[in-house]
């Protein structure tokens, strides 16, 4: 079982590429669809690095907050608010984003140049995403009376974003991996 697993490592790291890939073309394929980008908008609306790609004032939290769609729910006028804000351009931008890191990741399988590209780019879209838990409200179980609230409490938002902490440290691996095939082609 140990000589299988240690000789296995490549394969798993393979492995590992099309996880990634799948993750990344689903969630960004689903960015096209209104009740995703509805999902989104506490996380854009309340993010730095993002914010300012809306067009509605955000630094009113109340602003997006009286728009939210439940999932899967219609609500003909925040949909026109959100059609207004450019939260589903935005939605559709960021899906095309994260499919296309998604998709070079993949590719690192075969050409390890675009697997370095897609290994960072997934660590940086990890650490993007992570920084939701410090400025995004909703990642937190709000006080509402109960005992359990604030940190370290999560959400459902809370506990989708944290998972962001194993494709942090995967987007490394395989970046390793890739600059190592690099080094060894040269040799």
């Amino acid at each position: 079982m140990l000589e299988f697993l240690a000789n296995s490592q490549r394969n798993f790291i393979h492995l590992l590429r099309i996880s990634i890939f799948i993750v990344m073309a689903w969630i960004g394929g689903l960015k096209a669809f209104q009740y995703e980008a509805d999902g989104i908008i506490p996380f854009v609306a309340n993010s730095p690095f993002m914010s300012f790609l809306l067009k509605h004032d955000v630094s009113d939290a109340d602003n997006y907050k009286l728009h939210k769609n439940k999932e899967g729910e219609v609500v003909p006028e925040n949909i026109k608010w959100h059609e207004s804000n450019g939260t589903y351009v935005f939605s559709y931008g960021l899906g095309t984003v994260i499919f296309t890191i998604g998709m070079l990741v993949l590719l690192g399988i075969w050409f390890p140049k675009i697997g370095i590209a897609g290994g960072i780019l997934t660590f940086g879209m990890s650490i993007v995403t992570l920084s939701f838990l410090v400025t995004t409200p909703e990642s937190w179980v709000p006080d509402l009376g109960g005992p359990d609230f604030g940190f370290p409490y999560l959400s459902a938002a809370g506990r989708l974003v944290i998972k962001d902490v194993i494709m942090l440290g995967a987007g490394l691996v395989i970046a390793s991996d890739s600059a190592r095939q690099i080094l060894k082609l040269r040799k």
